[in-house]
């Protein structure tokens, strides 16, 4: 997925069919008088409906088609017969979905299941015929309803990827360059901050061709919860993700205090991310001696509070090991 493709916030505008005209007709035929009313219902209009697809990642295909117009229901006709019900305008969104009433910013529900469709529109319903106020004292009714009016509404669609984990880091904290060594994503890599400006995901291949799913996060800086940066506007992505793992670089001036500052991002942002599980990888390990390695231990075993281990995804040092620890995560929660 390249960046430009992604697509995670759109506003659109959906109009849901009028419905159709109930008739008015009176029956005549050569043998019959005074054949009474015979008209027949007006149809539906059609509903604007979301659905969920598993095979979609992004919002991208929505991009340039902001406007979602169904059809109206058909007039009823003689006979008592009923117009045609409106077709339904359906609009595929990747799971994850979250759709908002622009307008109140209220929440109306979300797209979480493959084939889930939830209407956003409902179409109007069409108008009754005149053979439904036909009556003792009224045998000829010349009136039937018109068909009420389709809905219009300006919704926004949020997507909040759905990934078994979360990298959360400074920028060049090595995460592009971590998942492009253990999945086939080829995120944009390279020695400037900011270089990833989209959520990228890539599909970990663990033993006995199980797998599960990550998502490499724009850099988060200090402040990124008061909108520093650009990691701000990704931390949504974030909340879907039942483990985080935390990447901090070998290299960096203070180790410990990289990870409070990332949590305390979080935190800001929604505390409840505090209640994910959390494993902190040191990333630009291959720099790191065993006595280094050997220093660093006490000082991070006191201030971490967090499992934590060393790789290297230049090196290919610790990767098999994250992978087990992570699997051994994600597994742990859903037994």
């Amino acid at each position: 997925m390249t960046e430009g493709n992604f697509v995670d916030y759109v506003k659109i505008h959906v109009a849901s069919g009028k419905g159709g005209q109930g008739s008015a007709h009176l029956r005549r035929e050569k043998y019959i008088t005074k054949g009474g009313p015979d008209g027949g219902d007006g149809g539906r209009g059609g509903h604007i409906i979301l659905k969920g697809n598993k095979n979609l990642w992004t919002l991208f295909h929505l991009k340039f088609k902001r406007h979602a117009r169904a059809e109206h229901g058909s007039h009823g006709s003689k006979q008592r017969s009923s117009g045609a019900d409106g077709a339904d305008q359906y609009i595929e969104v990747p799971l994850g979905t979250v759709v908002r009433d622009t307008e109140t910013e209220e929440i109306l529900f979300e797209i979480t299941e493959d084939g889930e469709e939830r209407i956003v529109a409902e179409g109007g319903k069409g108008g009754l015929g005149n053979w439904h106020f036909k009556s003792s004292t009224n045998q000829t009714p010349r009136y039937a309803q018109p068909g009420i009016d389709g809905q219009e509404v300006d919704v926004t669609l949020e997507l909040k990827i759905l990934a078994d984990v979360g990298l959360v880091g400074f920028p060049n904290a090595g995460k592009s360059t971590l998942l492009s060594v253990i999945t086939a994503a080829k995120p944009k890599i390279a020695d400037y901050e900011f270089t990833t400006l989209k959520p990228n995901l890539g599909i970990v291949e663990y033993r006995e061709f199980k797998t599960f799913v990550v998502a490499d996060i724009p850099g988060i800086i200090e402040g990124a919860a008061e909108g520093k940066g650009i990691g701000h506007r990704f931390l949504r992505h974030i909340e879907r993700n039942s483990t985080l793992l935390f990447l901090v670089p070998a290299d960096a001036p203070d180790i410990v205090k990289q990870y409070e500052i990332l949590l305390d991002e979080l935190r800001r942002y929604n505390p409840e991310m505090l209640d994910k599980d959390r494993l902190i990888a040191i990333s630009k390990s291959d720099m790191l001696d065993e006595e280094l390695k050997a220093e660093l231990k006490v000082v991070l075993d006191k201030g971490l509070k967090a499992p934590y281990l060393y790789i290297s995804s230049v090196a290919q040092q610790g990767l098999m090991e994250l992978k087990d620890k992570l699997w051994e995560m994600l597994n742990t929660e859903t037994d």
